[in-house]
C-alpha cells in the first residue's frame, strides 16, 4: 500500500493586489478560515441533428468559466484587507476588478493567480460565537494555474 501524498490545507493564503500595475504588491486577506472554489467548468452547446448516430445527443465546448471563490473569514470591520474603506468591501462598492494570488502550502509553493470582482458579502454575528463573514469573488478571464 502506497503512502498518501496529501497536503494539509493549513497555511493556504489568498492575497489581494494593490492595483499598482507592474510593481503590484499583494497582501494576505486577514484571518481566512476557509477557501472554497475555483469552480472550473466548460459551457457546451447542443449540436444534435437529425442524423446524429443512434439519436445520441452531441455537444461541443464553447466557453470556459473559472467560477467563484468564497472566503470565510473572522470578520474584522477595520482591517485594511476587509474594510469598506480600503478592502474587499470597498472593492465591491466600487465595482473594482482586483488581482489575487492563492498560495498553497506545498513544497513547490504553488501559486495560482486570478482577477476577480467581489460580488457578495454575508456577515454573521451570533450571540455565542465570533463575528464572521463570507466574501464571494467572481473570477473574470483565465486564471493562472501554474505548478
Amino acid at each position: 500500500m502506497a503512502a498518501s501524498n496529501a497536503i494539509a490545507a493549513y497555511g493556504t493564503l489568498i492575497k489581494r493586489g494593490d492595483g499598482n500595475g507592474g510593481s503590484e504588491a499583494f497582501t494576505a486577506v486577514a484571518e481566512v478560515d476557509a477557501i472554497n472554489g475555483m469552480d472550473l467548468k466548460m459551457d457546451t452547446d447542443d449540436v444534435t441533428h437529425m442524423q446524429s448516430t443512434g439519436r445520441w445527443k452531441e455537444f461541443i465546448g464553447t466557453c470556459l468559466d473559472a467560477g467563484e471563490i468564497t472566503l470565510d473569514v473572522s470578520f474584522i470591520p477595520t482591517n485594511a484587507t476587509q474594510s469598506q474603506s480600503a478592502g474587499l468591501l470597498a472593492d465591491m462598492k466600487s465595482f473594482v476588478k482586483r488581482n489575487f494570488q492563492m498560495l498553497f502550502p506545498d513544497v513547490g509553493a504553488t501559486t495560482w493567480t486570478f482577477t476577480a470582482l467581489v460580488v457578495g458579502f454575508s456577515m454573521k454575528a451570533p450571540h455565542d460565537k465570533s463575528l464572521s463573514a463570507t466574501f464571494k469573488l467572481k473570477i473574470t478571464g483565465a486564471p493562472g494555474m501554474a505548478g
